[in-house]
């Protein structure tokens, strides 16, 4: 489970940054990237945080994978406190982002080994949890090919299994089909379901309106750092006044 309580994020900005950002910052040095947001995540549902890009539905999820510190509210990861007991749930979480950021002499097998070994792992639950994992990624043709000479997709997919390979209760996607084919996407969004059926708190972001339809038991819309709906997809779906997702998303950022 994870529970959001009044977050705030501010960053400092400095002189350049503000030049930058415009006339709005010439005279402040904070920028509130989250304000004031709450929400939770229930285990066996799917939780999207929807919003452009900008919203701050990244920070909100560096905040809860420990990345990112708050700068008040509070968020419980597992019952742990994010700031208080973050190792406790850096071992719980799994955070899954476009930023690949793998060792390109090693192979998918050896990524996830190495990664197994960090978390303490033995080698028949590795082996177990890895030979899963590739096959619900489709990824045992290349499992023994150099990082370095795999497609996007195919990195994308070792990205995957290294975040989630010492088997997490809590699952966090950035925007993981962000870039990538049809295929690759729609065995992330089968892997997502997957955590989903095995009982796992999953929360991911996204801007595509197609996927949350697909995925999503409960939504929050943010947009310039703050909330502007929190509830199940099926209450979105029944207080619709416009024909689609994304204008109904438009109509709802912009009533305020």
């Amino acid at each position: 489970m994870i529970d959001v309580k009044n977050l705030i994020k501010d960053f400092t900005l400095n002189k350049k940054q503000r030049k930058e950002m415009g006339d709005k910052y010439k005279d402040t040095k904070i920028l509130r990237a989250v304000d004031d947001i709450s929400f939770e995540c229930q285990p066996s549902r799917i939780f999207g945080l929807l919003g452009p890009n900008g919203a701050g539905k990244t920070t909100t999820l560096r905040m809860i994978a420990t990345m990112l510190k708050p700068t008040s509210g509070s968020i419980k990861v597992a019952g742990f406190d994010s700031v208080i007991n973050g190792q406790d749930v850096r071992s719980q979480i799994g955070f899954m982002t476009g930023q690949t950021a793998l060792y390109d002499r090693l192979t998918p097998t050896e990524m996830a080994k190495y990664i197994a070994d960090l978390h303490g792992m033995d080698n028949a639950k590795f082996n177990k949890r890895k030979e899963h994992l590739f096959n619900i990624l489709d990824m045992n043709s290349f499992a023994d090919r150099r990082i370095a000479r795999l497609s996007t997709g195919m990195k994308q997919k070792t990205s995957i299994v290294r975040t989630i390979i010492h088997d997490p209760q809590v699952m966090v996607f950035d925007e993981p089909t962000s870039g990538l084919d049809v295929m690759t996407s729609r065995a992330i969004v089968d892997l997502i379901r997957a955590c989903k059926e095995e009982g796992k708190t999953v929360i991911f972001s996204t801007h595509r309106m197609g996927e949350v339809n697909q995925l999503c038991d409960d939504i929050a819309i943010i947009y310039n750092g703050k909330l502007f709906y929190n509830n199940s997809l099926d209450q979105f779906k029944s207080e619709m006044t416009k024909p689609t997702f994304e204008e109904e998303f438009i109509y709802r950022v912009g009533e305020e």
